[in-house]
């Protein structure tokens, strides 16, 4: 009797997994005739970013790509800009940071010029219908490298700013952004100081 009843409640079992996967299964064509996330993507300059991305890319902007800095307490020579009334920047400090803006901002466009054209091969490669993966995969390598160098020239930028901000400095930075550093992480940037 009881083996009767567990191969009974196995088959209640087994019957009610059918019919959930079923039902799953069923709703899966209704899905295909939604809008797709890609749908009139066809249609960009480069299949990977919108507008709004290439011309981040093509003026040097941040992205943030270098969130792991800004997080961590190295300031980004922008936002330091933004701020220097309030971080009360010494004229020096003003001019360091614009000259480490400039430079960021000269090399993030460099590096995200030759970037987009890395990705602008992709896309012509894939369009011509005629490629194989030994291609893509160099393709893609060498788009990878492109965009790790508009993420070092931004990331090399929050290093070379922080070095010029006092502990203070820094600490109302953290504030006044909105993300005041924990006390973990203020005790490792006294020490790197």
């Amino acid at each position: 009797m009881r083996a009767w009843r567990a191969s009974v409640g196995i088959g209640v079992t087994l019957v009610f997994a059918g019919l959930a996967t079923a039902s799953t299964w069923a709703q899966y064509p209704a899905r295909l005739t939604h809008p797709q996330p890609y749908a009139g993507q066809q249609n960009r300059a480069i299949s990977s970013f919108s507008e709004e991305e290439l011309t981040d890319l093509r003026e040097g902007r941040g992205m943030g790509l270098a969130r792991p800095a800004e997080l961590n307490g190295y300031p980004g020579p922008a936002h330091v800009l933004e701020l220097a009334t309030e971080l009360e920047l010494t004229d020096e400090q003003r001019r360091s940071v614009e000259a480490i803006f400039s430079r960021m901002k000269k090399a993030a466009q460099a590096a995200g010029a030759q970037y987009l054209e890395a990705e602008r091969a992709v896309d012509v490669a894939f369009r011509s219908g005629n490629t194989g993966p030994e291609e893509i995969r160099a393709l893609v390598r060498r788009a990878d490298s492109a965009r790790a160098e508009v993420r070092i020239a931004h990331l090399d930028a929050h290093l070379e700013t922080a070095r010029l901000l006092s502990p203070e400095q820094r600490r109302r930075y953290a504030k006044l952004r909105g993300y005041e550093a924990q006390p973990d992480a203020q005790h490792h940037h006294r020490h790197q100081q």
